[in-house]
C-alpha cells in the first residue's frame, strides 16, 4: 500500500511540474486599468486604454507600451504618410496626425525614383498621400482623414503614452547605391511623360 501511494504522489508531482513548465511558456497579458489595477490573463484585455504587455516564458515583452486598441490599429492598419518638401498640405496633414496620437511612419519624394516608388502606390499625381492599411488618402482633407482612420480601428482622442516618437522620415525609395550622376536636360525640356513642377512640387505631383 506505501508503494502505491508514493507512485501515486510522484505521478502527481510530475504532472504539476510539466502543467508548470507549460504555463511559463504560455502566452499572458499583464494590463492595467484606469484605476491602477493590474491584472493577468491569458486572453488580450477587452478594448481600452489600458497597456498591454506580453509575458512570454517568463520574460515582459515592453516594446512598444501601446494601448492594446491602438497596437491592434496599428498591426491591422499601418499608416505612411508619403509627403514633400515645403508642402503646406503635407504640414497639416503631419500636425493632424500628431495631434490625433496616431503612429505612422513618414516616406518623403523628392527624386525621380521616389516618385516612380509613389506611382506603385497612388495614381493620383497629389501630394500628401495617406496609406491606412489597404486604404489610400490623395491630398490632404482632414474630414477624410479622419474618418478613414476612425474605420481602421484609431480612437478618436490621443492615447499616445507621451515618451512615444515616431521615426525619422525616410525616402520613399531607399538608396541602392552611390547616386550615378548624369546629364542634366537643357532648361524647359521635358519629355512629355511627366507635368513640370508645379510650384515646389517633384515634377508631376501638384499640393
Amino acid at each position: 500500500m506505501t508503494i502505491g501511494i508514493t507512485i501515486g504522489i510522484r505521478s502527481a508531482a510530475t504532472f504539476f511540474l510539466l502543467m508548470l513548465a507549460a504555463s511559463a511558456q504560455a502566452q499572458l497579458y499583464k494590463s492595467t486599468g484606469p484605476d491602477g489595477k493590474v491584472t493577468y490573463s491569458d486572453t488580450p484585455p477587452a478594448s481600452g486604454n489600458v497597456v498591454q504587455k506580453k509575458v512570454t516564458g517568463g520574460t515582459v515583452d515592453d516594446s512598444d507600451g501601446l494601448p492594446y486598441e491602438l497596437a491592434q490599429a496599428v498591426k491591422n492598419n499601418p499608416v505612411t504618410l508619403y509627403s514633400s518638401d515645403k508642402c503646406i498640405p503635407c504640414d497639416d496633414g503631419r500636425k493632424m496626425l500628431k495631434e490625433r496620437g496616431i503612429p505612422f511612419s513618414e516616406k518623403t519624394v523628392k527624386s525621380n525614383e521616389d516618385i516612380a516608388a509613389l506611382r506603385k502606390i497612388a495614381s493620383d499625381n497629389q501630394l500628401p498621400v495617406l496609406t491606412i492599411g489597404r486604404d489610400k488618402q490623395s491630398g490632404f482633407a482632414a474630414s477624410n482623414w479622419g474618418s478613414a482612420l476612425t474605420a481602421a480601428g484609431y480612437p478618436e482622442t490621443n492615447r499616445l503614452p507621451k515618451t512615444y516618437r515616431n521615426t525619422a522620415p525616410v525616402a520613399a525609395a531607399p538608396s541602392a547605391g552611390p547616386a550615378v550622376k548624369t546629364t542634366a536636360p537643357a532648361a524647359g525640356a521635358n519629355n512629355g511623360d511627366v507635368a513640370p513642377a508645379a510650384g515646389n512640387a517633384p515634377p508631376g505631383f501638384r499640393f
